[in-house]
């Protein structure tokens, strides 16, 4: 029997940085799920799922905004504040996935502000010299 998928072996993660994250669909649930005011009438397992995809979303701003991050000197103060983002990224993304509104609406949050922080961070990026 052949397989139809091919696994790739990419542990520096060069291939995921090259890739451009489509982010309209994640801003799309973040703003569905930011709006959601009380019950949403889903199923525990139905949030959880989409709890799920904030949460790969999550992980893939996270790879961008490292990216980003380093290419910006050591002692930028853009820099630091990325690393104050991104740990705090890492400590709620280590938290453990709920079907519930709170932790969907937790995630929706995180992926809003670190689409915010990439965002700053692309304003803040080395403008290459142009000769005169």
């Amino acid at each position: 029997m052949s397989s139809t998928h091919l696994a790739l072996h990419d542990p520096e993660g060069h291939l995921e940085g090259e890739l451009p994250l489509d982010r309209v669909p994640h801003e799309c649930l973040v703003k569905a799920v930011l709006g959601w005011t009380g019950d949403p009438g889903l199923r525990p397992a139905d949030i959880q799922q989409i709890a799920l995809q904030l949460t790969g979303a999550a992980r893939a701003v996270v790879g961008d905004v490292r990216r980003a991050a380093d290419q910006l000197p050591a002692d930028d103060p853009a820099r630091a504040l990325a690393d104050v983002v991104l740990a705090e990224a890492d400590r709620r993304l280590s938290a453990a996935l709920q079907g519930t509104v709170r932790c969907a609406q937790g995630r929706a949050r995180l992926v809003r502000a670190l689409y915010e922080r990439l965002d700053r961070l692309a304003e803040s990026a080395p403008r290459p010299v142009r000769a005169l």
